[in-house]
Parts: structure tokens; C-alpha cells; sequence
């Protein structure tokens, strides 16, 4: 029979060298169910897991299961693919002796070297070097995404419900059971409220959020008189960064923005004295009046991405920039959200280049 997305199904080898072959189908990748994307992804590798423990199996050779053809956004699904896999693994100890991820071109292979250490560290420098890299969401015990808001939460009662009393038949239970005294306990465990003070209600976060945005919005906003547009808007939490980027970028890889590339607004320009790579910015180019902003932030994540993951260089060449209507500093601190912390964090220089007479 067929095989649902996120399923495994296990066949003969035959002539293959192998034991048995595991078959699983990858979902489809759209940027509006980029959540339910991931975990459909991070089921099939958990699905092909599970089979191989179930034959008896202790060693698994994997492919990238995410293919071009379906859209998914290269390394958003590494991070899913080794993170379900370090979930499975620190679940089932012993049970599993090898798992090999087996990768065929060389922009995964770049990825794939790059990821593993953070989630398998080999030593105490890797492991530190995890702890800053790493993203926020590394997802719940088996590696799929969680999002707060659709957590289920448990509320204490309100004040004064305690006092109320509800007429019912006393229930007749033998005590040496134990079942009350256990059913007490995990109520009460739930309802502790220094228990459920811990983390701040999503609803709560989310309003607050809400009341800071309206507040920013009626407030006289001196940088838009000024000229340097909307610049108050909150700023993200790590999770949200990485989630905006990822939708970003999934987009921009589904687009053919050569018109925008064509512009040579920004381009890659080789390494620095010091083997970093450089990127070109030339603000001449940036012709406000006939540009599609929103393909142009599209087209700067696509070009980023590579350069953001290590140490790079930024040029700026100012020269004739001033001749052309320059976007605002709002804007400028919006595709800065959109890169997100890495590409503050491993931009190792800028340069600013200004020719004069």
C-alpha cells in the first residue's frame, strides 16, 4: 500500500546492499505552514527511528528526506533532521549503534559540517560554542516545534471559587486504593502557582506585545518627522527571529529575483585580506523610484545567507549615493530584524567607502 506524509514503511532490500529499506514520504513546504512543515519532516525521520528499533535493526544510513522539488528551505530542515535525531537518540540509549547522514551535493555537505557540532559537540569548545549558536526553538522531547500559544494551559481558580460548594453524593471509595491521594497530588502539582509563575502566560506576552506596538503608534513618532521612518516597532525574541528569517528565506528561494540581482545593488565580492568573505553594497545603485522593496529584502536574505553563518566583511561604496532618494533608517532596521542575530553577530568589519574629487 501507499505511505501518508510524515509515515515509514519498511521492504526488503534484495540486491541492495543492505539489510532492509525504509521508505518515507517528505512533506510539501509552504511559507504560510512552515510549522506544520517541520514537524511533518521531524515525524519522518522520528517514523524511520522508530522502525528500525522495532526489526531489530541498530544502524540507519539517511538521505535528505526535504527535496528541492517540494520547496523546503535547505538548512531550516537540517536543523529539523538532526535535531529529531539527537531527541531519538537520548531516548533510546543503546538501542542504536550508528546513524550516517548521507549527503549529495555540496551545499548540504557546508551545512551539515557546520550543524552537527552544535547538536553533538565533541569536546568542551564545541559545546560552549553550542550553547551561543544554537537557535531558541530546538524543539520538545521528540524534536517537533512547540509554540506557546498553542499549549494547552492550566489556570488556578478564581479567587473565592474555593468557597463555593457543589451538592453531590458522597462517593464510597476504599481508601487503602490509593487512587485519591495520587489524583490530589498531580492536581495539586499542576495548580502550584510558583510552578506556573516560571514562565510568563503566552496570552499574557502576546497582549503585552499588542499594548506596546498600539502605544508606539499613538505616540508622536519624532523619527518618521525626522525622516527616518517607523523605527518603533518591538523587538523579537530570539524564537521569532528565527521563524521571520526562516519564512524569509524560504520565500526567496522559491523566487527568480534576477531583475533585482541584475541592479548589482549588493553582490558578493570575493575575501578580505584575512580570507573572509565580502559583501558589496553600493548605494548608487539603490534606485528607490523604480525598485520592489519587498523583492529586494527577499533578494538580500537569499544573498546573506551563505556569508552570515562565519565571519564576513561588509563594503559600502557612498560614492554618488546621495544623488538618489536612500531608503529610511526604519527600513534599514527591518531587513536588520529579518537577517537576524547572526548577521550581527559574525559581521566582522565595515567598510565605508566615499571617493572624492
Amino acid at each position: 500500500g501507499g505511505c501518508r506524509t510524515g509515515m515509514a514503511k519498511m521492504t526488503n532490500a534484495y540486491d541492495l546492499p543492505a539489510r532492509k529499506v525504509i521508505h518515507t514520504v517528505g512533506p510539501k513546504y509552504a511559507v504560510k505552514y512552515h510549522t506544520a512543515a517541520e514537524n511533518a519532516l521531524s515525524h519522518c525521520y522520528r517514523s524511520c527511528l522508530e522502525l528500525l528499533i522495532e526489526n531489530g535493526l541498530e544502524s540507519i544510513a539517511m538521505g535528505c528526506i526535504y527535496t528541492e522539488a517540494k520547496n523546503y528551505p535547505r538548512e531550516p530542515a537540517a536543523h529539523v533532521a538532526i535535531r529529531t535525531v539527537r531527541r531519538f537518540l537520548e531516548k533510546q540509549k543503546g538501542k542504536i549503534a550508528g546513524v550516517i547522514f548521507c549527503i549529495t551535493s555540496s551545499s548540504d555537505t557546508e551545512i551539515y559540517k557546520r550543524l552537527l557540532p552544535l547538536y553533538f559537540p565533541r569536546d568542551k569548545q564545541e559545546e560552549e560554542t553550542a550553547v551561543s549558536k544554537l537557535p531558541a526553538d530546538v524543539g520538545d522531547e521528540n524534536g517537533e516545534t512547540v509554540i506557546d500559544e498553542r499549549k494547552i494551559r492550566i489556570r488556578p481558580l478564581p479567587a473565592g471559587a474555593a468557597d463555593r460548594t457543589v451538592a453531590t453524593a458522597p462517593l464510597d471509595l476504599p481508601l487503602e486504593s490509593g487512587l485519591a491521594s495520587r489524583s490530589t497530588f498531580k492536581l495539586d502539582s499542576y495548580l502550584d502557582p510558583s510552578f506556573m509563575s516560571l514562565i510568563k502566560d503566552p496570552d499574557l506576552r502576546r497582549k503585552e506585545q499588542w499594548g506596546k506596538s498600539s502605544q508606539a503608534q499613538k505616540r508622536f513618532n519624532y523619527a518618521r518627522l525626522l525622516g527616518y521612518g517607523d523605527i518603533g516597532f518591538p523587538p523579537l525574541s530570539a524564537a521569532e527571529e528565527y521563524s521571520l528569517h526562516s519564512r524569509y528565506l524560504a520565500k526567496a528561494n522559491s523566487l527568480n529575483l534576477s531583475e533585482i540581482a541584475e541592479m548589482k545593488i549588493i553582490y558578493r565580492g570575493g575575501v578580505d585580506s584575512e580570507g573572509r568573505p565580502v559583501m558589496v553594497v553600493v548605494g548608487a545603485h539603490f534606485l528607490l523610484r523604480c525598485l520592489d522593496l519587498e523583492r529586494f529584502v527577499l533578494h538580500v536574505v537569499k544573498e546573506f545567507e551563505p556569508l552570515i553563518q562565519k565571519p564576513y566583511t561588509i563594503v559600502y561604496l557612498h560614492s554618488a549615493a546621495s544623488l538618489q532618494p536612500q531608503p529610511d533608517l526604519g527600513f534599514m532596521k527591518r531587513i536588520q530584524q529579518i537577517l537576524g542575530r547572526k548577521h550581527q553577530r559574525n559581521l566582522h568589519v565595515g567598510i565605508l567607502v566615499v571617493l572624492t574629487m
